[in-house]
């Protein structure tokens, strides 16, 4: 019975453990992960996760389903006194705050996770050799029927020969435990459990797996043909800030990083109960070469990306979720970025780690703070300030979190500012791809300038019409790439240039200047490229170049009133420019401005030709 501290009453088990059943794992993977978190923290280095498939009859067809799961590892084991514990809820080896230094904590784990998806448990644990396994199982219809016994205590047995055949092997100590009876399961297939949980698992034991500190080994197999498997694999790292080499990430990126990092690791120092703890936080984003190609997104890697999209939590080098609460849910781009935050288990109060280590929910709520904050900060007087003054006022433990979660958010800006002047550029070379060259603006300031240079007006990029075509070609790539553009968009652009004997190569890239666009003459032409972080390229170029196929009447005039309004202020401010010029530059000036006037007439009535 269970005895309740409110009013001395007990509560029935077989109540207790109905409501220990409904516990809130998020699927069958979670769960599995609890049982690898204590196989990790019992110091393993292989790990297996086996899935017993048998036939069963559904309806009038026979179809193989799961029947047991086990995981099995060569850990250190566990003696007669604590694998009698580990069945008990709430009980465990590494409850008080001293012990706290690993996974473990809450004595939850293992039985909470195991009865949230299956109605028996067996656990064989043994030490100096598999002759002394020790064998224990926890039943739920024996403990709701009341039997004696349905809780034993731990006894010598022999390990099933059906595990022993399909693993790798025993270690001198190790645990085996297996489900059955799986009621609960979110998936029935062996190779349906094992593809959905190697994701998870691969992203959740990133760190250990990258060092190799621990292999996790998969398999499904025939119970009836023990030597036939269905899947074996061994889990990769699933790294959702894409910065380590050899993961599951799609080939070029499962042998080299996808992203590149924004800064260095900023590590904040919190303290707490005395002490003094770190809080490391880790930015990056995706590199140019990653979404070269036109739809990026839809490729592999990019689809991959699309499934790690957060804010990774993790604590003691084991993931605790991707939260979500500052991704843009309807912008696809958020894909090209990656959060992680780090943190030790002495912070778990702090964080608001739940008891199935599924969240963190004191930190989640912080960075929902911040972004209320920058949602309604017009429209309230509640401001970072005011809120983080409240905090300290009240004396409120998830103070120290708000500078972390703003941090954040500021370099979540910076980045996504950087994946978007990416995507600009990319939305360009493919414009450019696709278009018709022959009536492309190049093309008819190609042939006007020809015109004039037969009229005597030669200009500095005309010195160079000599080049071999190689020549002009590696010019035109080289003075794109040091002005900023990509290396694989500059060869692909000068190659377009000088394949069709144009003069002009226009290309977006975001430079350190107040300049709109820069001019320079190379290779035999004239490059030109358009700053994307100057305001003038946001509310005139873009702003028409942006995809319109989908886009409503309203929307489309709504867009051209934009342009025309950025145009007007374009002029606007060169008019300016001019009235603040001393007596001799202004004239300099309006000539400039007519002989451009002159020239663009000319560029312009082609149009219409």
């Amino acid at each position: 019975m269970v005895k309740t501290q409110a009013n001395n009453s007990y509560v029935p088990p077989s109540l207790a453990i109905q409501a220990m059943r409904d516990n809130g794992y998020k699927n069958t993977a979670y769960a599995i992960a609890e049982l690898i978190d204590n196989s990790i923290q019992a110091g393993a280095k292989n790990v297996e996760l086996l899935c017993a498939e048998q036939e069963v009859n559904i309806g009038s067809r026979r179809v193989k389903n799961v029947s047991q799961i086990a995981i099995l590892d060569n850990g250190e084991g566990m003696d007669e006194d604590i694998l009698q514990m580990a069945l008990q809820f709430g009980n465990g080896t590494r409850l008080s705050k001293e012990k706290r230094t690993g996974m473990g904590r809450f004595g939850m784990g293992l039985p909470a996770s195991s009865i949230s998806q299956c109605k028996r448990v067996d656990i064989w644990s043994w030490q100096g050799g598999e002759e002394n396994a020790k064998h224990i199982y926890l039943d739920v219809d024996e403990v709701k029927e009341g039997k004696d016994g349905a809780m034993p205590t731990p006894k010598s047995d022999v390990i099933p020969a059906m595990w022993k055949k399909v693993s790798k092997g025993l270690g001198d100590s190790g645990t085996l435990v297996v489900w059955s009876d799986l009621d609960k399961l979110m998936w029935r297939k062996g190779k349906t459990v094992i593809e959905n949980s190697e994701l998870l698992i691969g992203r959740m034991y990133r760190k250990f797996l990258e060092n190799e500190e621990l292999t996790i080994r998969m398999l499904s197999f025939d119970r009836n043909d023990l030597d036939h498997f269905n899947l074996e694999g061994i889990a990769k790292p699933n790294d959702p800030m894409y910065l380590m080499e050899k993961t599951s990430c799609p080939e070029p990126y499962d042998e080299i990083p996808m992203f590149e990092k924004l800064c260095d690791d900023i590590v904040f120092t919190v303290e707490f109960n005395g002490q003094k703890h770190d809080i490391t936080t880790r930015f990056s984003y995706a590199k140019a070469e990653a979404r070269k190609a036109y739809n990026a997104g839809s490729l592999p890697h990019g689809k991959h990306a699309q499934k790690n999209v957060g804010i990774s939590i993790v604590r003691a080098g084991r993931e605790l979720e991707l939260d979500q609460t500052l991704v843009i849910q309807h912008d696809p781009r958020e894909r090209w970025w990656g959060v992680e935050i780090e943190f030790p288990p002495s912070l778990d109060e702090v964080m608001g780690v739940s008891n199935n280590k599924q969240s963190a929910s004191n930190f989640s709520g912080v960075l929902q703070f911040i972004k209320d904050i920058n949602e309604i900060t017009n429209k309230s007087e509640k401001t970072y300030h005011a809120l983080k003054e409240e905090m300290q006022n009240d004396g409120d433990p998830r103070e120290p979190l708000l500078d972390i979660a703003n941090r954040i958010q500021l370099q979540l800006s910076s980045m996504r500012k950087l994946i978007e002047a990416q995507n600009k550029g990319q939305n360009n070379t493919a414009k450019k791809r696709h278009e018709d060259v022959e009536n492309s603006p190049e093309k008819k300031a190609t042939d006007l300038t020809a015109e004039r240079t037969k009229d005597g007006h030669v200009g500095e990029s005309d010195k160079d019409s000599g080049l071999s075509v190689d020549e002009k070609k590696e010019a035109i790539k080289e003075d794109l790439v040091n002005t900023g553009v990509e290396e694989t968009q500059a060869e692909a652009l000068a190659i377009r240039t000088v394949s069709n004997n144009l003069k002009y190569t226009f290309a977006n890239t975001t430079f350190e200047s107040d300049a709109f666009f820069s001019v320079r003459a190379k290779g035999g032409g004239i490059n030109i490229v358009l700053n994307t972080g100057h305001d003038a390229y946001t509310h005139l170029v873009e702003v028409l170049e942006t995809d319109y196929e989908n886009q409503s009447e309203t929307d489309l005039k709504e867009r051209l009133i934009e342009a025309s309004n950025g145009l007007k202020l374009l002029l606007m401010a060169w008019a300016r420019y001019e009235d603040e010029l001393p007596a001799p530059q202004k004239g300099r000036a309006e000539d400039a401005r007519k002989d451009w006037g002159r020239i663009a007439k000319k560029f312009l009535h082609s149009i219409d030709e």
